[in-house]
């Protein structure tokens, strides 16, 4: 059984510090992460950067920075620091030691962001599974700071506890946990093959975090699902079924969401989560139109759906909180097949959105004209489930009708005397 330790203690007052090679000032990249420290339950008390021509790949900080930095540790009562990189074991381990303070990095904080928000028994092995082979990493690193982390963030899940184990416990349990998670994926993989054998049209919907995606599904099916304006508001994959104006079912799933600078751990350890996207029949891509960083953010999507071999999927681009905006400019995105502009919050746009998703499922349809015998009549009821009757013709010898379905049920119809 995996428990998860939650630590509790005041509130962590962190600086937040980033350096940028060659002059490429990241701004967006750090107020991210200062979202990411909130979500976390830490404030931010102080901010400190630098440009550097090279990343000091001992201190992350250059000397005098570092000294910078000491200063408003105490200035500003300040219990930690949280760079917006991930650090690596030499420089974790220097940075504590120069400012004897509890030392994060990004990785940290969505890792620590990720155990507090897991609930299934999937997403518990997948979440101290990133955080064991995170902590393997950053072992050498860490085990001299072990008494200044006491609490808080980075502590969740595995924690302290398992940071104190030595290389070889860890490894012993990164392949017990992959053993408990193969067993998981086997089950899935189970489900998966009953679904796509007798099952409606399946559309993933995956975006960027924060970008509306569980208020879109709350708003198409009524699922109540967590939907608050922070960073990872939910975690495990939550699908619910739809009907569409046309009268297709189709079942309507929603994904962790994405982020910039996904610590690769993650996109591991939940490769067989956000793998719902790659067996579905359709992605919703959700955007946030009214960020200042949507372009990057798009990308960020993308490269990620790239990583987990997610490529050749129809795409519908859904720009979202057009009511966050003066006036709506022509939006595109090169990599869909069509774009819709909605406000999953006021519910404008629904409609289209729908007809827009309706189209798209009809095109991996086919269109037939076939008679039923009374029979087999059995199969009318799935093409009502899973496909859409156009026209239906009682006759002697059977229902004659005119409808669109999948590939496989216009097979099923064809051989219907081996049923």
């Amino acid at each position: 059984m995996i428990r998860f330790f939650e630590n509790k203690q005041e509130t962590e007052r962190v600086i937040l510090v980033a350096v940028y090679d060659r002059g490429r000032k990241d701004e967006v990249s750090l107020a991210e992460l200062a979202e990411l420290v909130k979500t976390a339950g830490a404030v931010e008390v102080g901010r400190l950067e630098q440009n550097l021509e090279e990343v000091n790949h001992t201190t992350y900080l250059g000397k005098g920075k570092l000294k910078e930095l000491k200063a408003m540790l105490v200035a500003l009562e300040a219990t930690g620091i949280v760079c917006d990189t991930e650090l690596s074991p030499v420089q974790m381990k220097t940075l504590s030691q120069e400012l004897d303070t509890k030392i994060m990095d990004r990785t940290m904080i969505i890792l620590d962001i990720f155990a507090s928000r897991a609930n299934t028994r999937e997403g518990k092995i997948q979440v101290e599974l990133a955080q064991l082979k995170y902590n393997a990493t950053m072992l050498v690193g860490l085990r001299s700071s072990l008494s200044r982390l006491g609490g808080g963030i980075g502590t969740r899940g595995p924690g302290e506890k398992k940071l104190e184990m030595d290389r070889r416990m860890i490894r012993e349990q990164i392949s017990r946990l992959k053993k408990e998670l193969e067993e998981v994926k086997r089950h899935r993989k189970t489900q998966r093959k009953l679904r796509s054998s007798n099952s409606s049209p399946v559309v993933c919907i995956v975006g960027y975090t924060n970008a509306g995606k569980s208020t879109l599904l709350n708003q198409l099916t009524k699922a109540e699902v967590l939907a608050e304006n922070m960073l990872f508001a939910t975690l495990d994959p939550t699908t619910r079924a739809l009907k569409l104006p046309n009268g297709q079912n189709i079942m309507l799933t929603d994904t962790v969401g994405f982020i910039s600078k996904l610590p690769h751990h993650l996109i591991q350890a939940f490769r067989s989560t956000l793998e719902e996207a790659k067996y579905s029949d359709l992605i919703l891509h959700v955007v946030d139109a009214a960020n200042p960083d949507m372009d990057r953010q798009m990308y960020a999507v993308y490269e990620t759906l790239r990583e987990l071999g997610i490529e050749d999927k129809p795409v519908i681009t859904v720009f979202n909180k057009i009511d966050k905006l003066s006036h709506v400019p022509v939006l595109k995105d090169l990599q869909a097949d069509v774009t819709v502009l909605i406000s999953a919050g006021k519910g404008t746009g629904m409609k289209d959105l729908l007809h827009v998703i309706g189209n798209q499922i009809r095109e991996n349809q086919i269109y037939i004209e076939h008679l039923i015998p009374y029979k087999a009549a059995g199969l009318l009821a799935d093409i009502r489930i899973y496909g859409q009757i156009l026209a239906e013709e009682y006759k002697e010898e059977g229902i004659q009708i005119k409808a669109y379905v999948r590939k496989q049920d216009a097979l099923r119809l064809e051989n219907w005397r081996e049923l």
